[in-house]
């Protein structure tokens, strides 16, 4: 059988994740610089390797400041670690178009296995002949695991930002030729 290789369309995908701040909202943010291939055995998606880089310092969320922060030694430390890495490990379908992704997450050079839940949105060709497809993409992570443990207490008690991060991305790719 033969492998086919998936391009991620980053001008039609995001990445994104959200994290509650003050224990009473939520601050998102995203990665606008990323790549992401997707190899599978002939159209049979439970067989995918999956591989994603992110570039840390084009982390956003809409504040200079905040933004500064996490690029720095407190979270990521972008200068020193310019990457966070994924690399599935094995691919599960747990329903109509749903998968467990289990893969390795690397982030300032600590790799944790973590689960992804996938939905597969369907298959096309765009106006040009390429073929496409999409997913979306969710996930719970504890920053902690990662080394990303700055934080503050609050005078009424509770701290500054949750442990967990919640990870959602909607991802197109195109079919190599």
């Amino acid at each position: 059988m033969s492998t086919t290789t998936w391009n991620i369309d980053a001008s039609h995908s995001e990445v994104g994740f959200k994290v509650r701040h003050l224990m009473l909202s939520n601050v998102k943010g995203q990665f606008s610089a990323f790549t992401a291939s997707v190899v599978t055995e002939g159209d049979d998606l439970s067989t995918a390797k999956i591989h994603f880089e992110a570039q840390i310092a084009s982390i956003t969320t809409n504040n200079e400041q905040r933004d500064g922060h996490l690029k720095g030694a407190d979270f990521f430390d972008a200068e020193q670690f310019p990457t966070l890495k994924f690399e599935s490990t094995t691919v599960t379908k747990v329903g109509d178009h749903q998968f467990t992704v289990t893969g390795n997450l690397t982030i300032k050079e600590t790799t944790k296995s973590v689960e992804l839940n996938v939905l597969s949105t369907g298959l096309a060709k765009d106006p040009w002949g390429q073929t496409k497809t999409a997913f979306e993409i969710s996930a719970k992570i504890n920053r902690n695991d990662f080394g990303l443990i700055w934080n503050a207490p609050l005078e009424t008690g509770g701290v500054l930002l949750s442990e967990d991060v919640y990870i959602n991305a909607e991802a197109q790719f195109i079919q190599a030729q």
